[in-house]
């Protein structure tokens, strides 16, 4: 389906190419408005913290492009694909959407609900490197590498069924700050959450269409092949993720841009990693790449973000969103040369 539509942009003339591109990016941007504004209407109703919300459902539904290319990659015996698409989102979520939300709208940091989200988060991460790592022969993880195999990856999915149930436990707490200023939401809930899933599948859906509009674009004005893959098809999956965290961000709601992330980097652990494990008997290859790169940019992200989130401080602050955009971007800039290199 993906190919088709996406030789049938290839075929069509610029101004109707330019129609797709425009059209995306409206409904992208009025289907993210829509999401954050039910999104806080049902924080208001059902009285749980945006930043809870953020975790749970916007973070579920943002994170189906990742799930989806990372199953098939693993379908089509491309495991280290599928391994790299959940990392490089991880990468992408932290570094580049989360210092640009922190830039935007420094989040506000509910204290036990983000600290006890973001060691559920740090766990995740850390589980998926020591599961990477070739630990009967360590001095092999920079050359040949490690892998996730079928076994963790059911147990994965696994943690993600007591990730979830535990959450709903935590969504039924009720918390004083919730709704705090605003007023109140007169739907009820069972419409809001029809409104809030209709704006994440119309964010998803519109993105899906934007990025092979863009890359048409590029290709037909000539960008070369490997900056297109070092930028658009990068952080294509997290094009959601990022569109809403903005839109949070923009509209003063930046503690729902932090759940979201934080949400979205536990699923891309646990959900998309499961997935695409378990459907490989020879669960998922990690080349020497990850340990030498993505490992490491990931685990210093998470470092990064740790230190901002410690006692003392009310709100995580631009200059963490600094730090986090500078990493992402010698990142991308050390995998590009890296990859020349190789």
């Amino acid at each position: 389906m993906e190919q088709a539509f996406q030789s049938l942009l290839s075929e069509i003339h610029w101004s109707l190419l330019t129609g797709v591109i425009l059209g995306s990016l409206l409904i992208l941007g009025k289907a993210a408005d829509w999401l954050i504004s039910a999104a806080v209407s049902l924080s208001q109703r059902s009285r749980i913290p945006k930043v809870v919300i953020g975790a749970t459902i916007v973070s579920l539904g943002t994170t189906t492009p990742e799930v989806a290319v990372s199953v098939l990659a693993a379908i089509r015996g491309q495991s280290s694909l599928a391994l790299g698409n959940a990392v490089g989102s991880i990468i992408c979520n932290t570094g580049l959407i989360l210092g640009l939300s922190c830039m935007l709208d420094p989040p506000r940091i509910a204290r036990k609900i983000v600290m006890r989200q973001n060691a559920i988060q740090l766990a995740a991460v850390i589980l998926l490197v020591l599961a990477c790592f070739p630990w009967p022969a360590a001095g092999d993880a920079f050359t040949r590498g490690g892998q996730v195999t079928q076994v963790v990856a059911v147990t994965f999915l696994l943690a993600l069924a007591g990730y979830v149930w535990q959450s709903i436990r935590w969504a039924r707490e009720r918390n004083p700050e919730s709704g705090e200023g605003e007023e109140s939401e007169t739907d009820s809930v069972g419409v809001i959450v029809a409104r809030l899933v209709g704006s994440v599948a119309l964010v998803v859906v519109s993105a899906r269409i934007l990025l092979p509009a863009v890359t048409e674009s590029a290709v037909r004005l000539e960008v070369p092949e490997s900056v297109i893959a070092a930028t658009l098809v990068a952080f294509g999956t997290s094009l959601p993720e990022l569109v809403v965290a903005a839109t949070a961000a923009l509209r003063g709601h930046g503690e729902l841009a932090l759940g979201n992330v934080v949400g979205a980097n536990i699923l891309n652990v646990l959900l998309v990693v499961g997935a695409a494990g378990a459907v490989t008997r020879g669960g998922l290859s990690a080349d020497p790449m990850f340990f030498i790169l993505l490992f490491p940019t990931m685990l210093l992200l998470m470092l990064t973000l740790r230190v901002g989130l410690l006692p003392g401080q009310d709100r995580l602050g631009r200059s963490y969103g600094v730090v986090m955009l500078v990493i992402y971007v010698v990142y991308t800039v050390a995998s590009y040369y890296l990859d020349a290199g190789g």
